[in-house]
């Protein structure tokens, strides 16, 4: 017995405390190859998919044959014992063509739920923004730093500012995200519309009406109130890494994106409507614990946490709510493809005006006021005679924030301590802005042939409130402290005697 004690202690525990400590050791090896094979998984099904062509249209899907009911919308028994659910994102009364709302068919009801309880807001925030004062400095920032282990797309919303207040249903938020991990719980927000833009990463979309795949130089569109999970597509690039991913949102109170008005450019022209993409109907049942067709299943509980009035809020439920087996309407999520923006543009002189780079605006009570805009500053040819071809210096009644997805601005010079992928730029109204020195002596200067600006991609949130800085973006290290530099060092080239 003492013997086997001494065996025991001597010999077995040490063991077994060092095959504990390969193991723990084993485990972020492991973790990050879990992770890459997950991702490789989702890229192919990303790769796979098709989609329904236009925007705003009267969408319909079935990811059964049969599941759509003909004729009405709410039979008495629905086919394939389905329960029949209208989704609006628009009040009842509006006009038709600004209603938006989507009847789903559904395993289960959205109502069969356990109560929401409240849970940790992390770097979220909403409107109102009260936590600074607006600011009229010009304001740049880097771009976020890497997320700690494990953030997924949710975890990894950090909120740089806005305006309004999401409980009326006006303004705006600009967010940015860093992840490194896919979803494994479902996200809505009832507070407003979510436009997705990636820098870095590619993302495959699970929402309530199908899948949508979207990589840097696209966007997605995520409704109000659709509820969606993330997932992290690999690359070849990761370089048998853990995948990450890395963007911006402008999260949308008020009215719904809708294309913008096109007045004298006439029939066509800007983002087209036929190269928006809407997702075909796919479900996910954990009821037989069967595949279905292209969204698989899920078991077990799965937690939804609703963003609501600003805050967030959790409830664990006995299946997924992604369980969607058909659909039609308009108010659908959609992917877009920022390369096939349609550039207008001077073909004589001048700078046109950024609204000419419009892909999506809110409106807002006042004509041509737009809540928010999106803008994109798309690959395309600079022609203008006798023209300063760079955006020209400026103070605007709109707020602009500016991100940009890959290369370089025109208008700002490049490389560290510069205006970079995945970092922004805050020019409040009627702050001073425009080509920094470095541009502005190299475009005054320039011989002026035809030049194609093919080496960048960026994109403009214009809104018409001030935009109010989160107290930790703006005491953020990665707040740049010397922007205000760029301008330093423009000349003074007044000769009043020099008239031509």
């Amino acid at each position: 017995m003492t013997g086997d004690a001494r065996t025991r202690n001597g010999t077995e525990a040490p063991r077994k405390t060092g095959e504990a400590a390969r193991e723990a050791s084993e485990a972020p090896r492991k973790a990050v190859e879990a992770s890459r094979k997950t991702a490789e998984a989702s890229r192919r099904t990303a790769e796979a998919l098709t989609y329904l062509s236009g925007f705003g249209n009267e969408h319909s899907s079935e990811a059964v044959p049969g599941a759509l009911p003909h004729g009405r919308n709410s039979p008495q028994r629905v086919p394939l014992g389905l329960y029949a659910e209208q989704l609006s994102g628009s009040a009842f009364t509006e006009p038709r063509a600004h209603n938006r709302r989507s009847w789903l068919y559904r395993i289960r009801p959205s109502a069969a739920h356990p109560a929401f309880t409240r849970a940790d807001n992390g770097t979220l925030r909403s409107a109102p923004f009260t936590e600074t004062v607006p600011d009229p400095n010009r304001l740049r920032w880097d771009p976020l730093p890497e997320p700690a282990a494990g953030t997924d797309f949710l975890a990894g919303l950090w909120t740089l500012g806005g305006n309004g207040d999401a409980t009326r249903r006006t303004g705006m938020a600009v967010h940015l995200y860093h992840a490194n991990s896919s979803m494994e719980r479902v996200f809505s927000d009832a507070d407003g519309e979510l436009l997705i833009v990636p820098e870095h990463g590619g993302l495959l979309l699970r929402t309530e009406f199908g899948l949508l795949h979207v990589e840097p130089g696209h966007v997605a569109l995520i409704p109000r109130g659709v509820r969606f999970r993330v997932d992290l597509l690999g690359a070849a690039s990761d370089g048998g890494q853990s995948p990450t991913a890395r963007g911006y949102v402008c999260e949308n109170y008020g009215a719904p994106f809708r294309l913008p008005d096109l007045g004298p450019i006439g029939a066509n022209g800007l983002a087209n409507a036929r190269d928006f993409r809407a997702p075909v109907a796919a479900y996910e049942d954990d009821g037989d614990g069967g595949d279905h067709g292209n969204d698989g299943g899920t078991a077990g509980q799965v937690e939804v946490v609703n963003k609501f009035c600003g805050n967030l809020w959790t409830a664990l439920y006995d299946h997924s709510p992604l369980d969607v087996v058909a659909w039609h309407g308009s108010h659908v999520p959609y992917v877009y493809d920022l390369r096939l923006f349609n550039v207008m543009g001077t073909i004589s002189y001048d700078h046109p005006d950024p609204s000419i780079f419009t892909v999506l605006t809110s409106p807002s009570d006042t004509p041509g006021l737009a809540g928010v805009d999106f803008v994109v500053f798309a690959p395309r040819w600079l022609v203008g005679e006798d023209t300063f071809r760079p955006p020209y210096f400026h103070r605007n009644v709109m707020s602009e924030y500016m991100g940009l997805v890959e290369g370089a601005y025109d208008a700002k010079a490049a490389g560290e301590g510069g205006f970079v992928p995945g970092g922004g730029s805050l020019h409040n109204m009627m702050s001073a802005h425009g080509p920094d020195r470095e541009t502005f002596e190299r475009a005054s200067a320039a011989e002026l042939r035809p030049q194609k600006v093919d080496d960048g991609l960026a994109f403009m949130f214009e809104t018409r409130w001030p935009v109010t800085a989160t107290a930790q973006a703006a005491r953020a290290e990665h707040l740049q402290t010397g922007y205000d530099d760029v301008w330093r060092g423009l000349q003074r080239h007044f000769r009043p005697a020099d008239r031509r």
